[in-house]
């Protein structure tokens, strides 16, 4: 059989092969592909490219696609952390072999540029998914139980499709349509909501590693093209009788006959002309032979190359697209759980901030996850549970869904739906309802363990009984303060702080909720004056808002008389200075600054005269004035009056306390909250439910510049509101109760 027909009448094809092998171990094989002589991305599966849907086909796939799953809560070996570090090093060797072609200043697709151009991005984005899928993440969601996404978590097959029928492009619109779609069949977890994006992402990432290895076959293909092309025109150029034989050593090989080894092949020897006709016929008669042309398939070449790269730049855009999201509001809009709690009777749950209404989905997906009912069960039941109360009861936090899921009610929502508590929640629940008990019993019990020893090292000295009861009460004292830490320690970790219930108050505080600022301080100088104004006004600029005002609550210094001469220029002072301020900040009704201003009374025990009681004295009889009295209280009021009835909290802060921006509204929102109202026990004559006061964390500014290590070991860390977060104290934690220090909020 002649390959070329009457090309060459000396030479037969068959006869020339045995010596065409060596050649071909020799100057192709062990050179480009080692002595592994196998694709190593043979196996490898195609783009997630299928059918391109409309966003309304898209959600109709979306209800098959429900239909035709079979979650299960199976526990199954961790797989997507293993294929994400197989992603990274596959992507990683494909951006090593671009950067080396292009150090050999060899051609690379538009593909391969935007994947070299945006792979900061890719790293970046594998950083995240390793973050947001720590081990284990994904044995907690639902699974499936068969096809070819098996032992899988359901939503990442989600995810897979929505890549495959878009080309990679997700926009947050068809994304939102495509979930409730789907859950039109089947409702997703809160959990799985949350894992969307983590899955998006990792499903991107994977469609790069495939995009990425067609890249790299490309690239092999063009630089096997060329060493044939480059061997060719050398022998055709220096011994054109054994052309034939480079024709069979490249058709021994079996090169890949695909778009882009032909294209390029081809390409190389035209550019030669007429002298390279016999390898571009014998290639003409491979591809008549699988049905091809050689301009076909460069046009199949160039089409590819077009697809490849609208595939990795809507991979990219989509991976950008995931860090500007707002997942939040996307989690809300999806959830069927956040869709009933909207329902709460008294409209209260949807005018909370985010954080509080998160607070109350967790708990649902916490006792969901301890029982056989689902998440949806359980926000039915808590929703029916706050309406048949607000039937019968007219407390509001009754009526309020949060009573069931972070008050009270909390125990009695997970016994009706019979969750089983872990070993942690019964210690936790056991702490609560015993917690001075617990407390002082676990110091007791941990001092006498570790004095133990000398105790009974002294019982055996055979010791008086008065000299046995003094080694023994020391040394009991001298364990108990370490003791009080291990408990201490203990204690933090049974009682972990969290943020309370909170309103959104970001868009304004409404009327009901106004509120006043107040410095109770003293007035000493011109300068001190200036100072006072100075820090009110930046407080004032880092909360405005309609419905809050800001006033100095003053007294003059102590004295041995009841006036000194200097009080005749300061008081007028700093009147004109909250006047030209109103008159800076003018609003259309009412002042937004004011001044108390209180007489020096005689104090017959410190005999001295004073500001009566000092701060407490100044709050109390503030108090009193907002409430319609003690208007003799002062010598000095300004600001218009008519507001003082409508104002409900006061924030008391020190002359040197910060109050950050925005901080007003969030303080102000807590106190709002139904679960924050206080509520009075007649019988034991206090509040026993509820906060009349809440006030943040001390904490201490430092200065950062030559601060000693002192300073360092002691101060805060930088960057943290101590108004806002929540942070661990024992006796807050453990008893529910704290000691006012004169900073923070009161009704």
């Amino acid at each position: 059989m002649k390959v070329f027909g009457s090309g060459n009448k000396n030479n037969d094809f068959f006869e020339l092969l045995p010596q065409a092998i060596a050649r071909l171990k020799k100057n192709i094989i062990e050179p480009f592909l080692g002595d592994n002589e196998d694709d190593k991305y043979a196996n490898e599966r195609p783009p997630l490219r299928s059918e391109i849907f409309t966003k309304e086909k898209l959600a109709q796939h979306a209800v098959a696609l429900s239909k035709r799953h079979v979650p299960t809560l199976r526990q199954t070996p961790e797989q997507l952390l293993k294929r994400l570090a197989e992603n990274e090093q596959i992507l990683l060797e494909v951006h090593a072999l671009l950067t080396k072609t292009l150090k050999e200043n060899d051609r690379i697709a538009p593909a391969g540029e935007w994947l070299l151009d945006n792979f900061y991005l890719i790293e970046e984005q594998i950083y995240t998914g390793k973050k947001h899928l720590p081990k284990g993440y994904s044995k907690i969601l639902p699974q499936l139980l068969k096809g070819e996404s098996a032992g899988l978590p359901r939503v990442y097959d989600m995810a897979m499709e929505i890549i495959s029928h878009s080309d990679g492009h997700v926009n947050i619109n068809s994304l939102t349509d495509f979930i409730n779609s789907y859950q039109t069949i089947n409702f997703l977890k809160l959990g799985e909501l949350w894992a969307i994006p983590i899955m998006l992402r990792l499903a991107l990432i994977e469609n790069l590693r495939r995009l990425s290895i067609q890249i790299a076959e490309e690239i092999t293909n063009k630089s096997l093209a060329t060493r044939w092309a480059n061997e060719m025109i050398e022998v055709a150029e220096k011994d054109p009788k054994n052309l034939v034989l480079v024709i069979a050593d490249m058709a021994r090989s079996d090169p890949p006959m695909e778009s882009t080894f032909v294209a390029e092949l081809t390409r190389r020897l035209q550019e030669k002309g007429s002298i390279l006709t016999l390898p571009l016929n014998w290639i003409e008669q491979r591809l008549l032979e699988m049905g091809f042309t050689s301009s076909e398939l460069i046009q199949q070449e160039n089409q590819a190359q077009a697809a490849t790269q609208v595939s990795i730049s809507n991979s990219i855009s989509s991976l950008r697209f995931l860090n500007n999201t707002n997942w939040r509001d996307f989690v809300e809009d999806t959830s069927i759980v956040e869709a009933i709690l909207r329902n709460d009777i008294n409209g209260v749950y949807e005018i909370m901030d985010f954080y509080t209404r998160d607070q109350y989905r967790h708990a649902i997906e916490k006792i969901a996850r301890h029982s056989n009912k689902s998440e949806k069960d359980i926000a039915d039941m808590v929703i029916q549970k706050a309406k048949e109360s607000n039937a019968h009861n007219k407390d509001i936090r009754l009526s309020h869904v949060g009573y069931y899921l972070t008050g009270k009610g909390y125990l009695a929502t997970a016994k009706a739906a019979n969750a089983k508590a872990t070993a942690y929640e019964k210690c936790n629940q056991l702490a609560n309802k015993y917690p001075l008990l617990i407390y002082l019993g676990g110091i007791f019990i941990l001092s006498l363990l570790f004095s133990w020893g000398l105790i009974a090292e002294a019982i055996n000295e055979n010791l008086k009984q008065n000299v046995l009861i003094t080694v023994c009460i020391v040394a009991f004292l001298a364990t108990t303060r370490l003791a009080v830490s291990i408990v201490n320690w203990m204690s933090t970790i049974l009682a972990k702080p969290c943020l309370l219930p909170r309103m959104d108050y970001s868009k304004g505080i409404p009327v009901e909720s106004r509120g006043m600022v107040v410095i109770p301080t003293l007035i000493t100088s011109i300068v001190n004056i200036d100072h006072l104004i100075e820090g009110l006004e930046i407080r004032f600029l880092a909360n405005r808002d309609a419905n809050l005002y800001f006033a100095l609550l003053t007294d003059f210094k102590d004295a041995k008389t009841e006036h000194l001469p200097e009080d005749a220029a300061l008081l007028p002072a700093l009147k004109n200075r909250i006047i030209e301020l109103n008159k800076k900040y003018q609003r259309q009704s009412n002042d937004t600054f004011f001044l108390f201003h209180r007489p020096r009374k005689w104090n017959s025990y410190d005999k001295i005269w004073m500001g009566y009681e000092r701060k407490r004295g100044k709050l109390g009889e503030l108090n009193a004035l907002l409430r319609g009295g003690a208007k003799d209280c002062f010598s000095e009021i300004i600001g218009d009056t008519a507001i003082f009835k409508t104002i409900k909290y006061i924030i008391t802060l020190d002359t040197d306390t910060q109050l950050p921006r925005d901080t007003a509204r969030k303080m102000i929102g807590s106190m709002a909250h139904p679960l924050n109202h206080p509520v009075y026990n007649d019988k034991k004559k206090r509040v026993t439910e509820g906060y009349t006061i809440l006030q943040p964390r001390v904490s201490n500014s430092l200065p950062a510049n030559n601060s000693s290590l002192y300073a360092r070991l002691h101060g805060n860390d930088p960057g943290t509101d101590p108004y806002t977060k929540a942070t661990s104290d024992v006796y807050q934690d453990l008893f529910m109760e704290g000691s006012f220090i004169g900073k923070g909020i009161y009704d």
